[in-house]
Order: structure tokens, then sequence, then C-alpha cells
């Protein structure tokens, strides 16, 4: 990988905002590869994606303030990784709230179920997957979540004894929406990502992340790794805050882009993200997923999670859900797939560019310190707080 490839492949059309660190949190906005601070007009990104106009607002943006190449500041960001310091790149959000789907996905479905029903052990995971991908597999293809048709599926399941709380929110009425990360929590490119140290089973979740404006308006897109600990969420669905919101277990980036004629609403719809695992003992796992095959529309997920019943001030990033999951064995057990210390995690799209981190222990990341208040602090101490007009 060169470090450009990070951007999308029509990066030069593409109009991209996101943050770095540099003595502090910075807006910076990207054109032909090179990154532009934008803090003095915008102190936060959260500015941008609730503006009336954030296309014509990025295109008016001064460009005056050079920070760098992108590949240089990607090269910085995956070098100081262990030991954050200096100007490198931050989760492209800020003080937005941190929202999640599941179970959007047929294939996700499946695996939810297969936990519940395992109870957390791995190995048990293969024999049932088979079992249950023979009674569930065809009936869930092209079913959609809610109508009549959904039903009766799920009265046949009752009958079975195989209905579960996952097929619930997969099928059922209500989307799952949970918390996967406070504000300003996220990390981004190049960052560890964490794993708690006692988990046996997890795995990353490649995920296409949608920047949503105050008004519940769809601004922009982005990749994300929800990532996810099998065993601990699979013992109960009660324990989904231990499974998910840990140090480190949300990354973003690299970049957020607008929607704008280039890249629409339609764009994200069709979007393809690539997973690549690279792991220390030659481990290597690739493959691929489209929002194609997800049950629920982005537009939908977004009314789910937000409306008169429940209003975000500073807007939302909201992941989509995955339908990939590492399955294969991976070592000398029958348990499957599950992460090593120092795998290195490629999340991809040709149209949004590539995520990459490192996996880590949760207690052996740097801890996260920095929080609102501090970026209040930092903003004003600098001078930057004026703001801009939605």
């Amino acid at each position: 990988m060169t470090a450009i490839d990070s951007l999308p492949r029509d990066h030069d059309r593409a109009r991209l905002i996101g943050r770095v660190w540099d003595d502090g949190p910075s807006v910076v906005l990207v054109e032909q590869g090179q990154l532009f601070d934008v803090t003095a007009q915008v102190p936060t990104v959260s500015d941008v994606l609730n503006h009336s106009d954030p296309v014509a607002l990025w295109d008016a943006l001064p460009r005056t303030d050079h920070v760098g190449a992108v590949a240089d500041v990607e090269r910085l960001s995956l070098e100081t990784a262990r030991s954050p310091q200096g100007l490198r790149l931050l989760a492209p959000c800020d003080i937005q709230s941190v929202k999640a789907c599941g179970v959007t996905f047929v294939r996700s479905l499946l695996e939810r179920v297969i936990e519940e029903r395992v109870r957390g052990n791995a190995v048990e995971s293969r024999r049932l997957r088979a079992e249950i991908e023979a009674v569930l597999g065809a009936q869930l293809d092209g079913i959609v979540p809610g109508s009549p048709q959904a039903q009766r599926l799920k009265d046949e399941l009752i009958a079975r004894d195989l209905w579960s709380q996952y097929l619930e929110v997969g099928i059922g009425p209500d989307a799952e929406v949970f918390t996967k990360a406070q504000p300003m929590s996220a990390v981004g490119f190049g960052h560890l990502i964490g794993i708690l140290p006692q988990s046996e089973w997890n795995n990353p979740e490649p995920e296409v992340v949608l920047a949503v404006s105050v008004a519940g308006d769809i601004v922009g897109a982005t990749l994300g790794n929800d990532v996810n600990l099998r065993d601990v969420e699979g013992r109960s669905a009660l324990l989904l805050g231990r499974a998910k919101d840990n140090n480190a277990s949300c990354a973003i980036g690299p970049f957020i882009r607008l929607l704008d004629e280039h890249f629409t609403l339609n764009h994200v719809r069709g979007l393809e993200v690539q997973l690549e695992v690279s792991g220390r003992d030659g481990f290597h796992h690739g493959g691929a997923s489209t929002m194609r095959a997800i049950s629920r529309d982005v537009e939908q997920l977004v009314e789910q999670a937000m409306g008169a019943h429940h209003q975000y001030p500073d807007g939302m990033m909201l992941f989509t859900g995955t339908l990939y999951t590492p399955t294969e064995n991976r070592g000398a057990g029958q348990g499957g797939f599950t992460h090593q210390r120092g795998d290195r995690v490629r999340i991809a799209s040709p149209v949004l560019g590539t995520l990459i981190n490192e996996v880590e222990h949760t207690d052996r990341i740097e801890p996260w310190r920095f929080g609102i208040g501090d970026l209040m602090r930092s903003l004003a101490g600098r001078g930057y707080l004026t703001g801009v007009n939605r």
C-alpha cells in the first residue's frame, strides 16, 4: 500500500472533510491530495455538516493554511500509532453522537443468532452455523423487515422454537440502534484499535458510516470499524455495551465525503466495502460486501435513530451494520476467526478511501482523555470559537 491509496480513487473531485492533531484538534479539508486547516472558519466538523449547505460552505472555505500532503500525514499517523504525538490524522467526526445499527444484513443476522445459541462458545459455532443456515438461509433472502411476509416467517420460527431476539430486530418493524461510542472517543486512520484482553472470540466489522445533520439529513459518508467481541455479546445481549464500547473500539475515517453531484445517496446505497486482515503470524484474510444487500434502506435507519422521538443537536454518525464477518479457522482449533494482537485491519471502498488500524488490547492503548470540554478549551485558547452560521 502507498499512503495516497487511502484517498478515494476520484479524490480530485471528492469534497472531503476531516480532522488532524496539530497543536490541538483541527478541522481540515482535502484538495488535490493536500490538507488545509479551516478551523478558524469552522471550529468543528459538526459546524460543516450542520450548515444549511455543506457543499457550498466547503467550496467557499479558504485554502490558505496549508498543513501538508495527505500522504505525509498518513505516514506519520501509522508511524506514531503506539505513541500518538505530533501531526496525525484523527477520526473525521468530533462532537456528534456515534450510533450504530445492528443486524441489518442477513449474514450478520445469522451470525448473531449463532452467537446467542452457543452462548459465546466459538467452537460450537461451526456446527450450529450449518444447521441454522439450512433452516433460515433461503427464507430470509429478500424479506422486508416488518412486512406481512416477515410476520408469517416469525410465526413459523416461533413454532419451530427458533425465534431469537436478533431475528426480532432483523426482520421485525423496529431496527436495533445503539450507542457505539461517546463523542470525541472514536479513533482515526493509523490509530490502534482495542479488544478486551479477556475476549477469545472477536472480529472486525467493516461498515459504511453515515454523517447525519441535526435536521436528520444524510450529508456525507465514511468508513468505520465497529470492533466486536462475539463471546461477550453471545453470553447475553445485555452485555452489548461491554462488547461494543471500549477504549479505542470505534474507528472512523479516513475522511467524510460530502454528498454532492459526484457522490449521491444512490452511490451510498451501492457502495462496495473490502476487508483485509493481516497478522504477525502470517495469517491473511480478504473479503468484500455490498450495501446493496442491506435489509433496511439507509434513510429508514436514520429515521429509526433520529426524528421527533429523538434529537441530536450536534448531528450524528451512524454505523449502518456489517454484512461481512470472517468465520474461517485461525490456528489449530475449530473456533473460527478471532483477532490477535498486532493484526492490521484494512477497510476500503473505491469512493471513500481506506481506513487502516492495528489491533491491540484495550489496556495497552493510550487512554481516552481528551473530551468535549478539552476541545472547547483548546479552541478557545487558539482563538477559534467564533463559529459559523448554520
